[in-house]
């Protein structure tokens, strides 16, 4: 959401000082009211690395979305979109939609969840625009890379996790946000937020607030627990990369930039 013009505060977007000392990238790309796909953030961002590359600069990917990690340094593709054929897919009543992707596909089942309406739909829709049924995308060679994490460029992937202090740090971090000033940028961003930006965690749980349907306190008690909610998420996603190597919880920064040093070491990255 760190692409979105505005959205500071709720993002944790890097301060001015930060940016100036290390140089930052995808951050304020688009409009609030602008859609912002993963495919979109996947194309700017490996054209920051390739670009890195050349001159041979590392990059730190940083954040906590592994989706969008994963369109990074994984060969994940993005089949097309077109409005009108996901339209005319969403007009299908949902067992109708189901039908249709099993007629194309009899082992549809195996590789998605036949039971959610959007993820049927989007194999619909890839289906009539490339021809590509689940079981097919399944069996490519680009599908085996993605499930077994073999990455597209070189890779040392770090995670840090503070185990049971999350929930604390959690409500501490959210307190801080509305501390600096939150709920007036969401105030001021309310009428100009699309559908996308206006689903970001946080954001999402202030909007009744400010649109006077329910009081702070309940806005705040919503966003702590979808924010908690989102964190778990993030870890359950993390957690089955084998790639990552976590680190040993500490409160000192200092200990955080000794172990990731000598993790860099160990995998052969000298400074």
């Amino acid at each position: 959401m760190q692409v979105y013009r505005g959205m500071d505060i709720g993002t944790a977007k890097p301060t001015g000082e930060q940016r100036a000392r290390v140089r930052h990238h995808l951050i304020d790309l688009a409009d609030p009211g602008e859609a912002f796909s993963v495919a979109e953030f996947q194309r700017e961002g490996r054209r920051v690395l390739a670009d890195l590359a050349r001159r041979r600069v590392p990059a730190l990917i940083v954040g906590g979305s592994g989706l969008h990690f994963r369109a990074l340094v994984d060969p994940l593709e993005f089949p097309p979109h077109d409005p009108a054929v996901r339209r005319a897919v969403e007009a299908l009543a949902p067992g109708e939609a189901v039908a249709a992707l099993v007629a194309a596909d009899p082992g549809a089942g195996e590789h998605l969840d036949l039971g959610n309406p959007r993820r049927v739909a989007r194999a619909l829709e890839i289906h009539r625009l490339t021809g590509l049924t689940p079981t097919v995308r399944w069996e490519g060679e680009q599908a085996a890379a993605v499930r077994e994490y073999r990455p597209l460029l070189p890779l040392v992937a770090l995670g840090i996790d503070p185990g049971e202090r999350l929930p604390a740090r959690v409500e501490a971090r959210f307190d801080a946000m509305l501390g600096a000033g939150l709920l007036e940028e969401v105030r001021r961003l309310a009428p100009h937020l699309g559908r996308t930006a206006a689903q970001a965690v946080g954001y999402k749980e202030l909007l009744p607030v400010v649109g006077g349907e329910v009081s702070v306190e309940e806005g705040r008690a919503r966003a702590v627990s979808a924010t908690r909610a989102l964190a778990g998420r993030q870890r359950t996603f993390f957690r089955r990369d084998p790639r990552i190597r976590w680190l040993e919880w500490h409160d000192d920064p200092a200990h955080w930039a000794a172990a990731a040093r000598v993790a860099l070491e160990e995998a052969g990255w000298s400074s």
